[in-house]
């Protein structure tokens, strides 16, 4: 998918922004109640990759769903976002690399912890992690490989979810849900003189929703991306990256 290059009022516009990741920096050593929500928040969005990772490496499910939860009771109670990391600018490589280390140093040292046991908010249930597991399509990725295609597809998800939202918001159900097709690598089944005729739309009248569709998309995937990184002069690399998971 061709995403559109950012104009000149794009880029001044972003240098204001604070994303969710940058906020959670910028408390270093120290909290807040606004870095702690976007922490959770960003943990919340993007566990299940690190979960099929953990899984993809042999673990069980109920090894897999402790050292998650284990991992990211430690990762949120201790403020480990806050230590010195040369790929800390995108919470996708400095969460899988702490993850990493859990595994090979911490989780070694520490005493096994019955799940549900602890007493540190985690922003996630794995209740459904196994499910949604399974139903994996049978690769040979790598794990790293796995959780960068998990991470990107998470991402967007929830891209999705928002595009929906602004639509269902404005009365525009319908509309949103015979267009959706046009979107992200998926391959239309019907012609726009189909759609024109069930939305009571001419030709010409959802061409033009459909690329009003489209330009929004883009616009809330620059804005998801942004919030995974800590310098919004990184999101069209962090974006090449993205489609170079689904080989764009």
């Amino acid at each position: 998918m061709h995403i559109a290059e950012q104009t000149p009022a794009q880029a001044r516009a972003e240098s204001f922004l604070t994303t969710q990741w940058s906020l959670v920096l910028s408390a270093g050593r120290g909290s807040s109640e606004s870095s702690a929500h976007a922490l959770e928040e960003l943990c919340g969005s993007y566990w299940f990759p690190l979960y099929a990772f953990v899984r993809r490496q042999g673990h069980s499910p109920e090894d897999a769903q402790d050292l998650i939860q284990e991992f990211f009771a430690r990762f949120l109670s201790r403020g480990s976002f806050a230590l010195a990391d040369p790929e800390r600018g995108r919470f996708r490589s400095f969460l899988l690399t702490s993850l990493k280390r859990f595994l090979t140093e911490e989780w070694r040292r520490a005493n096994r912890q019955k799940r549900g046991g602890s007493q540190v908010h985690v922003p996630f249930s794995t209740e459904d992690s196994e499910g949604r597991y399974e139903t994996e399509p049978p690769d040979d990725l790598s794990p790293d490989r796995l959780y960068d295609r998990r991470w990107a597809e998470a991402l967007i998800e929830r891209v999705l979810g928002r595009l929906r939202t602004d639509y269902e918001s404005t009365g525009r159900s319908a509309v949103y849900l015979e267009l959706q097709q046009f979107l992200w690598g998926r391959q239309a089944e019907v012609s726009y003189a189909t759609i024109a005729a069930q939305l009571g739309m001419n030709e010409g009248g959802v061409k033009v929703a459909v690329h009003r569709l489209r330009q929004r998309f883009r616009d809330l995937l620059r804005q998801e991306v942004a919030n995974t990184v800590e310098q919004t002069s990184e999101v069209d690399d962090e974006l090449r990256h993205l489609l170079s998971v689904f080989g764009g």
